[in-house]
């Protein structure tokens, strides 16, 4: 069984070396940082494996990769216990100095926000999913051997710490990173931004039907369905005789998991009579 698990190590780290993304390429997920997010984490568990991008004007720069392993029983971590990585995009929360630790997690940890909004609205539980380290008397461990978080040898935990020197870092965890080239990111990028300020505009012009059809009939937030959403934006707009809605500081992550979603943050700033 030791052999077993040293023969796959061995495989994967032998398949990262020849089998390199395409320098011209930028995973999908990523589609937009914005200027202040320095760096972005993209983990591919099917060929263990996570890569550190920069953000260079906007566009994500390969900086470095590393062997990883996750979940013993795999991937789409559903509850509490199961021993399987979560798919999604996270954020890095912390940092736990090895001094706040137990000696299994090794040079330390990046805690993530597992279980996040989405996965809470899917019925998904769990905590203390991590970015950590490995006892001193291991190097590294085969492909499949956490118990759901992400583990890196120390050295290169400590490179990649380093490297992100304290930022609250987004983790995309996926089966497999799909690469785009510029263009076609590009392109994706453009046709998300075009749907984002679809709704900007029609938030703005104040006509409420053009506004809530860019809404889900399975829209939810705050407590409210989308019937109870819609009456209060009716009731809202009537009484405004101008809006006008600003959006900074955005960044937009396409989901890797089967989910089609794309996980959308920025600063709002509303204004109106």
């Amino acid at each position: 069984e030791r052999l077993a698990d040293l023969r796959d190590e061995a495989v994967a780290r032998i398949r990262a070396y020849r089998d390199k993304p395409p320098a011209d390429r930028v995973p999908r997920y990523l589609l937009q940082l914005p200027a202040d997010q320095r760096h972005a984490v993209v983990v591919d568990t099917r060929r263990s494996r996570l890569y550190l991008y920069e953000n260079v004007d906007g566009r994500p720069r390969f900086v470095a990769d590393y062997y990883v392993s996750h979940g013993r029983l795999g991937i789409e971590k559903m509850r509490e216990g199961d021993n399987k990585t979560p798919l999604g995009v996270y954020q890095v929360t912390g940092f736990l100095p090895p001094a706040r630790l137990t000696s299994f997690y090794g040079a330390g940890a990046l805690p993530i926000n597992y279980p996040n909004a989405w996965d809470r609205k899917q019925g998904r539980n769990g905590h203390g999913i991590w970015l950590h380290g490995t006892p001193s008397d291991t190097f590294s461990r085969p492909p499949r051997a956490s118990d759901g978080c992400v583990v890196l040898a120390n050295p290169d935990f400590l490179a990649l710490n380093n490297s992100l020197n304290g930022e609250s870092v987004p983790v995309i965890i996926s089966d497999a990173v799909e690469w785009l080239t510029l263009d076609d990111w590009q392109t994706e990028r453009a046709e998300f931004n075009r749907a984002l300020e679809q709704w900007r505009r029609d938030w703005e012009s104040r006509d409420v039907e053009r506004y809530l059809a860019n809404y889900s009939p399975q829209f939810s937030a705050g407590g409210k369905d989308f019937a109870a959403f819609a009456r209060q934006k009716r009731d809202v707009n009537a009484s405004r005789q101008w809006i006008k809605v600003d959006i900074r500081k955005l960044s937009t992550f396409r989901n890797p998991g089967r989910d089609p979603l794309v996980v959308v943050t920025f600063e709002q700033d509303y204004r109106s009579d």
